[in-house]
């Protein structure tokens, strides 16, 4: 791995190197993304089996988009044991984790009859993207759905792209199953996306569209959105380790590479105020490279977007690592604690040498869909409260309204909007009418 002395113009390179891989900078994709989206709406079922036979090279009609009860419990058949037991204690931490997140409704009432409140009410039905392709991730499955189900949504409809053999495959399903997924069709890309913003003969239309994709998925949803919501437009994955000389190199090296192996886009970086550590981490990664399964990803992850800075003092490295807004950051240092209240920018912070990054992908419990791309700055983790609303309540008493009446009506004439007062003078016209003579 390059070592880079940290500076503002060095910091200020990496910043406009990082952005290049948000899916912002692939406009060029755009109208194709717009074209298959506006087939889907007008043509629905029958452009969903046009564009998954050309794309999956599988055909699927509306007579085998949706998966049955008989393949579901042919994928467990399928899948080992020993994993459908991790999903499980997996689904449990998520589960547990994210129902401490709950809201629930509020209402404050004064003496003089007056009202107030906030209603909280779950989605209705929400649509879950499960990408397939390179690699496919149950996990991603719990992480989305969980907190769905934690928040009391009453339909949660899957898509996922069919495999060869015109099947979803089996790790995914069970997950589905265990996270209580309602409904999973076998679709994927773009055409997904559009399906569940618009409905079709298959696929009933959600309120809302979670999970991760490729460049078409987020174009997709980019596109889609204001006719249903999102959860974000997702970049590929990051990680930022921040640590100082008493960090194990071996373990700085093996997280970085954690992420590194997701796609060629994605970005590792260390920031340390170790030169030794630096030096020890560029050999130990390297090592490590030579012996991983996915070399050729890692090596062109690496070349690509891979960095680890020299800063002066741990102040600096701080600095830096707010201004990158890391979707994972590690802190390994003496006092990781200490340090992590200084940092204002990251989507999920893992703290000491045993916290590692895959810690928080598969089981801690913590979600695992997190801003990226810079966004942490202004974005936080998928949640329970994305798949939540809130409408305001507001109750008066006349004798609560009478005691204000006058200020609001001047206000809204003060805006010179006459209607608006004339909404509060109609209830008191009488009195005010009395009071005039």
């Amino acid at each position: 791995m390059r070592i880079i002395t940290l500076t503002n113009e060095t910091k200020k390179n990496l910043l406009e190197d990082l952005l290049k891989r948000s899916p912002a900078s692939y406009g060029d994709y755009e109208k194709t993304v717009a074209g298959i989206v506006e087939e889907v709406r007008t043509n629905r079922d029958r452009a969903l089996s046009a564009y998954t036979e050309k794309f999956d090279h599988v055909k699927i009609t509306g007579e085998n988009i949706l998966v049955s009860k008989e393949e579901i419990r042919e994928a467990y058949s399928l899948v080992e044991d020993r994993l459908v037991e991790v999903i499980r204690k997996a689904k449990e931490n998520i589960a547990g984790y994210h129902e401490k997140q709950k809201q629930y409704s509020w209402f404050d009432s004064k003496p003089d009859g007056t009202i107030l409140g906030q209603k909280v009410t779950a989605l209705k039905r929400v649509g879950v993207y499960v990408p397939g392709g390179k690699a496919v991730y149950p996990s991603s499955v719990l992480m989305n759905v969980l907190p769905a189900k934690v928040a009391g949504v009453d339909q949660i409809i899957m898509t996922t792209p069919p495999g060869p053999d015109g099947k979803v495959y089996a790790p995914t399903l069970v997950a589905a199953n265990e996270a209580g997924v309602d409904q999973i069709y076998k679709v994927g890309g773009a055409q997904a996306i559009a399906a569940l913003a618009f409905g079709t003969e298959s696929i009933p239309k959600v309120d809302k569209i979670v999970g991760p994709g490729n460049i078409f998925v987020a174009l997709a949803k980019k596109a889609v959105y204001g006719h249903v919501s999102i959860d974000s437009i997702a970049g590929p994955s990051e990680i930022l380790v921040l640590a100082d000389e008493s960090a194990d190199p071996r373990f700085v090296a093996a997280d970085l590479l954690s992420q590194a192996e997701h796609d060629e886009l994605a970005s590792a970086i260390l920031i340390t105020t170790s030169e030794t550590l630096a030096n020890a981490v560029s050999q130990e990664a390297d090592r490590f490279v030579a012996q991983l399964s996915r070399k050729e990803i890692l090596k062109k992850s690496l070349n690509n977007y891979g960095y680890i800075l020299l800063a002066e003092t741990m102040e600096d490295a701080i600095e830096a690592a707010n201004d990158i807004a890391s979707e994972h950051l590690e802190i390994i240092t003496k006092d990781p604690f200490q340090v992590m209240t200084k940092i204002r920018n990251a989507g999920a912070i893992f703290l000491g040498p045993y916290s590692s990054e895959p810690l928080g992908d598969y089981f801690a419990g913590p979600n695992h869909v997190l801003p990226t791309n810079g966004t942490a700055k202004f974005f936080s983790p998928l949640s329970v409260d994305d798949f939540i609303k809130k409408s305001s309540i507001i109750s008066y008493s006349r004798d609560a309204l009478k005691a204000v009446h006058e200020d609001i009506i001047y206000f809204a004439e003060a805006e010179k909007l006459t209607a608006h007062a004339n909404s509060i003078k109609v209830r008191f016209e009488n009195e005010r009418r009395k009071g005039n003579e």
